[in-house]
Parts: C-alpha cells; structure tokens; sequence
C-alpha cells in the first residue's frame, strides 16, 4: 500500500508543515483473521492517520509518482510537498 501517515508532533509543539512524505506499507490476508494492515517501518498496526492512494501487488505497482511528462526545456524539476492534517469531526 501506498499513501500517506499523519505525523504528530510531541506534545506542546506545533505540527511542522511538510514534513509529512509517501510511505509505504503492507495489507496481508490472513486466513480465520481477514486483512492484516501493518507498517514495518514503524513497528505499527496502522490507524486512521494513514491515507491510502494506492494499493498494489508491491511497491512498483503503487509509486506515489509515476508518469511521462513531456516538455521543451532540456531539463524539469518535479517538487511535491503533502501536509495531512486531521479535520475536526462534524
């Protein structure tokens, strides 16, 4: 799976913005328990803060950018900058 993770600053300071980035992780399907979500990475079932864009077989199936991009310039910059924030419930 690939998406993105709500990051939460410690307590008493502020959420810094861009600092959340694509991530990955993994869905298994266990037999008698059903799908199994867990991110490796952060040694984490995952919860609501994360954001799924794409799921996949692995990870080249579920890049968070893949595409063509055709242009005149002899050379293009790609930035891509993603803050998830949690809206209050309503």
């Amino acid at each position: 799976m690939s998406g993105y993770l709500e990051t939460v600053p410690p307590q008493g300071q502020p959420k810094l913005q861009g600092v959340d980035a694509s991530h990955a992780w993994i869905s298994l399907l266990v037999p008698e328990l059903g799908w199994i979500v867990l991110d490796p990475t952060n040694n984490q079932v995952v919860d609501a803060g994360y954001v799924v864009t794409a799921w996949g077989r692995d990870y080249s199936d579920v890049p968070p950018l893949k595409g063509v991009i055709f242009a005149e310039e002899a050379g293009s910059t790609l930035r891509v900058a993603v803050d998830v924030i949690r809206l209050p419930a309503g």
